[in-house]
């Protein structure tokens, strides 16, 4: 059902007699935010614009990593009914862009001071030609791990630093009788462990090199099968269940003590935060070992469809705004677990992890070790995404060993470019 909220009691009262004019519009959002973090999360964005008399009609598309999503998205613009905004990660917002079938925010950039507080990696998914289509809301990275501190201590094992020491560690906790690895076996969810996993064996030159670039020599390299190896020692500590698991179950293994460790993007943080627990004294947040410094991100941002109704257009642009404030930008990610897309929001209000976040994110993007998620749309296009999906989810689930895995690796991706 859709709700109307009126400007002010003028414009009410004409409403009422003048049933041809359109009342205060909505915004239709389309996302895949449907976990209790998210929707918490997501909430906040709700009442800011409610705030400001603007509607909300929710189109959640359950799906973690918004596969479904873009499906669904993909319907309706066909139809000649896109939403207002969606959700939407890297290169998926150029590919759109291409189409011609975002807005231009401009006009809102320039009078908010946009150019000067977005980091350059996440302005080349936001513009567009040098025209601002996208509001990024957030900068999320993957290369985290979360941890049950009360089941390490209680097996007496320390944050791990080096890959060696954190598969010594899971195989104490596996020993133990309990879960060493929480996963959720979806191909977005064993990619995700596949961006830290790479950084590990050969940090960033080798992830540029491979994984940007696409180097044909980086992808069939002697590396990239000890990144395939590693990902099978993985494999290893997860439970016989993970099959299909959605990845906030898998958190919850991690919270409810059933599992030690989970490697997930810091959205993984706002379901430890609903669920009450406090960084540091119920779990620990730490950078995949071997991997320290670096910071692969994703960035959620709303994309904006082009919109032919004024008063359509002046509620997206509206909201455009109140995604970008400040004040959003800290309550929002406070709740999500993700750090602001504006570099000028203050940590205050952040909790341990989220200062660490921010703290790391700008250490990597200042020494040039922020790299794209290949996980999240951030390394390649979404062809080649899904190619490399393929293989590390077929290998993960036991297909194949490693040297075959890097043969299909090269052929996939040179197949997807």
């Amino acid at each position: 059902m859709r709700h109307y909220f009126g400007r002010n009691t003028a414009l009410v009262a004409v409403l009422l007699v003048t049933t041809s004019m359109a009342q205060a519009e909505d915004v239709e959002v389309l996302h895949w935010w449907t976990s209790g973090g998210e929707a918490a999360a997501l909430n906040v964005l709700k009442q800011d614009l409610a705030a400001k008399s603007i509607g909300w009609i929710d189109m959640p598309v359950a799906g973690g990593g918004g596969e479904a999503a873009m499906t669904t998205l993909r319907a309706r613009v066909t139809a000649g009914d896109a939403p207002t905004a969606v959700q939407m990660l890297g290169f998926d917002i150029q590919d759109w862009a291409i189409e011609g079938k975002l807005a231009n925010l401009d006009t809102v950039a320039a009078e908010e001071g946009w150019d000067a507080v977005v980091p350059a990696a996440l302005q080349a998914f936001s513009k567009y030609d040098g025209h601002w289509v996208a509001a990024p809301v957030n900068v999320h990275s993957t290369n985290w791990v979360w941890a049950n501190k009360s089941i390490l201590d209680g097996l007496g094992i320390a944050q791990p630093t080096t890959w060696e020491e954190f598969v010594a560690a899971m195989q104490k906790v596996k020993d133990s009788g309990k879960t060493a690895l929480a996963h959720g076996g979806q191909p977005w969810q064993d990619a995700t462990m596949f961006d830290g996993v790479v950084l590990s064996v050969g940090g960033v030159e080798f992830y540029k090199k491979a994984f940007i670039d696409l180097d044909p020599a980086a992808l069939g390299s002697d590396q990239m099968v000890e990144v395939f190896n590693r990902m099978a020692t993985l494999r290893s500590f997860a439970d016989d269940n993970f099959s299909g698991r959605d990845w906030n179950l898998a958190s919850a293994m991690v919270i409810n003590n059933e599992a030690a460790f989970q490697i997930m993007g810091d959205w993984a943080k706002g379901e430890f935060l609903k669920a009450g627990k406090v960084p540091g004294t119920d779990f620990l947040c730490f950078r995949v070992p071997g991997t320290q410094g670096d910071v692969s991100f994703n960035s959620d941002q709303f994309a904006m469809f082009a919109q032919t109704d004024p008063a359509a257009q002046a509620a997206q642009s509206e909201m455009a705004r109140a995604i970008m404030s400040p004040s959003f930008q800290s309550a929002f990610n406070v709740v999500k677990g993700s750090v602001p897309a504006r570099t000028d929001v203050p940590n205050d209000a952040f909790d341990a992890c989220g200062k660490q976040g921010m703290a790391e994110l700008a250490e990597a993007s200042a020494n040039g070790t922020l790299v794209g998620s290949i996980a999240h749309g951030h390394a390649n296009k979404a062809a080649v995404k899904n190619a490399i999906y393929d293989v590390v989810t077929a290998h993960f689930n036991g297909e194949y060993d490693a040297a075959t895995a890097v043969t299909n690796l090269v052929s996939a991706v040179e197949a997807a470019k």
